[in-house]
């Protein structure tokens, strides 16, 4: 039986965090171990420049730390091809032909193009990048060079998507049934929040735990983690629905204890700064076996560039087929090289 083939993909902007490592990162496991899929996983680079224009040695850096949290949370370059945007010109090429089929206004009215804008004010001020703007249809260009058919996706995402499959849909129309139109797959995974309680756990809020972090990092992480504002002394009753400790414990915690926290918490026989060291301590022993396996890997550094190498060349090899139909599609296979 053919194996499905997926496309995931991370922007190389920073080390992965835990929520990472929740929200898409176990899944993608569980998909490369089923035997059910052929996936790919890009280190879009590109993507990462368009709002990084300006330190790309930022993101040069960190296309090897993302590949390197790849393998120590068990991505197997064996089952899983990973490949570097940049690396693959083909997927410049489509991007090219593929800004011709949408407008400017339609990018404009992308709900997650128009929520990502306002996040960056900072970066862009009123003057937003036509390379911000049109990402997605270079995102639209990584889907289809691969024949992707399945794209798994928050529902923030999906937005992106169905532009890409507007595209899909718009060349096809006109060139013939060449491309693949893609079908978004909503995740089942999870988006954890920070430390501090918000939504979002990113680098540039300081609210994140990453996967590569030393069991000092950890602790003091953790011990400035945001707790019951209300809860003044260790007697007090805590509330463990308003604690981001409490919060953390379900995600690294076995059940058992974790009720057992909660319930002493609400009783005000279990002080913080206990919670906070018993929570510290279990993500320090979750994360270990990660980090004993990323620290093989940054000692045989020619090892990960030879796995980058040889999954990028393999992706390669895809986009290169597929952009042979394209360019026969549009009457631009002028010599048969």
């Amino acid at each position: 039986m053919e194996k499905k083939k997926i496309l995931t993909g991370d922007r190389p902007t920073g080390r992965l965090h835990i929520g990472h490592y929740f929200g898409s990162l176990v899944n993608r496991i569980e998909m490369q171990n089923s035997g059910e899929y052929d996936p790919h996983i890009l280190i879009a680079d590109v993507q990462a420049l368009t709002d990084n224009f300006n330190n790309p040695e930022k993101v040069r850096k960190n296309v090897k730390e993302v590949m390197l949290d790849y393998l120590s949370v068990g991505i197997d370059p064996e089952k899983t091809t990973i490949v570097i945007q940049s690396m693959i010109p083909e997927i410049a090429e489509l991007t090219v032909f593929y800004s011709n089929l949408v407008t400017i206004a339609r990018l404009e009215r992308n709900p997650t193009v128009k929520t990502e804008i306002a996040q960056k004010r900072e970066i862009f001020g009123e003057s937003v990048t036509y390379g911000f703007l049109g990402y997605p249809v270079s995102q639209a260009a990584d889907i289809t060079a691969f024949q992707g058919k399945y794209v798994p996706v928050g529902e923030d995402q999906l937005p992106l998507i169905e532009q890409c499959r507007e595209i899909v849909r718009k060349f096809n129309s006109i060139y013939g049934e060449v491309l693949v139109e893609p079908e978004a797959v909503l995740s089942k995974a999870k988006r954890i929040k920070g430390l501090d309680g918000n939504d979002k756990m990113g680098k540039s809020l300081g609210n994140a735990i990453y996967l590569s972090d030393t069991p000092e990092e950890i602790t003091k992480k953790v011990m400035s983690a945001v707790t019951d504002p209300n809860r003044i002394r260790k007697d007090d009753k805590g509330n463990p629905d308003v604690c981001m400790v409490s919060y953390y414990h379900n995600l690294f915690t076995s059940k058992e204890d974790c009720k057992a926290v909660c319930e002493e918490c609400k009783a005000g026989k279990r002080g913080c700064v206990a919670c906070k060291k018993q929570l510290a301590q279990n993500i320090i022993d979750y994360l270990a076996p990660m980090r004993e396996k990323r620290k093989y890997y940054e000692d045989r550094p020619e090892l990960v560039d030879k796995l980058l190498i040889e999954g990028t060349e393999k992706g390669r090899e895809d986009a290169k087929e597929t952009m042979r139909k394209v360019r026969h599609a549009m009457r631009l296979d002028y010599f048969d090289v």
